[in-house]
């Protein structure tokens, strides 16, 4: 068997100066479908050679082409991932999670679209020029022709935060059982003036919150909670929160929820410039359990989303869908975690929900 030289620099690169499969099947004096299966560790090669073409890789800095693999195997390894407002650290957690949990697979996350809005029909084109094998969605709408898109190219997409979803699986928080809990819990320690603070109109996970929360409470004898808010912002729970600062403390509400931790930080923070105390005056909730809003001078109370447990059951739903496995399609609903912070007076028996 023919010794493998030590790689030369220049010797190793192509013209390109960029390393390929051709360059160091060259160096190495073998055929170029001995390097592929070498570099993808095929026991047809032995383990010898296997090694040496490892090392003479190393040295050259070769990087497999994802793209020109995807045209021989048919997958490139890569996921797109849709996030939402990048503002909110809700969705760099999940991200952070996301990206992890791929790496153990063996992709690689594509961004290609981070914001509020629409998927649009752009971005569902980009998802295949990128040859990506499926879509993580985190917050988005997807239009008909999008969708229609990737249904002809047989690109899979699954929901991760939402339940409102016409094109394919969706795994959620139990988010009509995160509004029911707090509600519950407010009730329970003798709150009766409740107002919620809402997001976005047109997303599931905003209404759902809030209309699991304003159920407890009318099931309870009491009006529906005040509404406030329409977008999910700090600013917008700002503004919402001097919105209630400025009532008649008869007619304040003594707990406030926030559909997501943002709004219920940006409420918390306008309450406190007003000179409100918080929660002697008025309790405060919200939902996510994001890391910012655990910390002072916050240390809000929550339903923690199960991020990982979300995030994994997503990609085993897409990586079932990539692989072809039949299925239908499903909603997942997951439980949130109380995490009781200062910022709401409960029941004592809360603490360990």
């Amino acid at each position: 068997m023919k010794e493998l030289s030590s790689p030369g620099p220049a010797a190793a690169l192509p013209r390109s100066g960029r390393a390929t499969v051709a360059s160091l099947a060259r160096k190495a004096g073998v055929a170029t479908s001995t390097v592929s299966r070498a570099l993808r560790n095929d026991p047809r090669i032995s383990p010898e050679v296997r090694e040496r073409i490892a090392a003479l890789a190393m040295a050259a800095g070769y990087t497999p082409n994802i793209l020109a693999r995807s045209l021989v195997g048919g997958q490139s390894g890569l996921i797109g991932l849709v996030l939402g407002p990048v503002e909110n650290p809700f969705y760099a957690e999940l991200m952070q999670k996301a990206v992890t949990q791929a790496a153990a697979r063996g992709w690689r996350l594509l961004l290609l679209h981070a914001g509020p809005g629409p998927i649009e029909d752009a971005t569902a084109e980009a998802l295949l020029q990128y040859r990506v094998d499926g879509c993580l969605i985190t917050s988005a709408e997807l239009s008909s022709r999008a969708a229609a898109i990737c249904a002809a190219n047989k690109v899979p997409l699954v929901m991760v935060n939402r339940v409102a979803w016409e094109h394919g699986s969706a795994v959620s928080c139990d988010n009509h059982a995160a509004g029911a809990l707090l509600a519950d819990l407010l009730l329970r320690a003798g709150h009766r003036r409740l107002a919620v603070v809402t997001g976005n109109p047109t997303t599931s996970t905003s209404t759902e919150r809030a209309e699991g929360f304003a159920r407890q409470v009318v099931a309870a004898g009491l009006p529906r909670p005040r509404s406030l808010g329409g977008d999910n912002s700090h600013a917008m729970g700002y503004r919402a929160g001097q919105e209630i600062a400025a009532l008649p403390p008869e007619e304040r509400p003594d707990a406030v929820l926030g559909v997501s931790d943002i709004l219920a930080m940006g409420v918390l923070d306008a309450l406190r410039e007003a000179g409100i105390a918080v929660p002697d005056a008025i309790s405060v909730v919200g939902i996510d359990g994001i890391g910012p809003a655990r910390r002072p001078p916050y240390n809000l109370t929550t339903v923690a989303q199960p991020l990982e447990a979300m995030v994994e059951r997503g990609l085993d739903l897409l990586q079932d869908r990539m692989k072809g496995v039949p299925r239908a399609e499903e909603v997942v609903l997951l439980r949130g975690t109380l995490i009781r912070g200062r910022s709401a007076r409960l029941p004592e028996e809360a603490a360990g929900a």
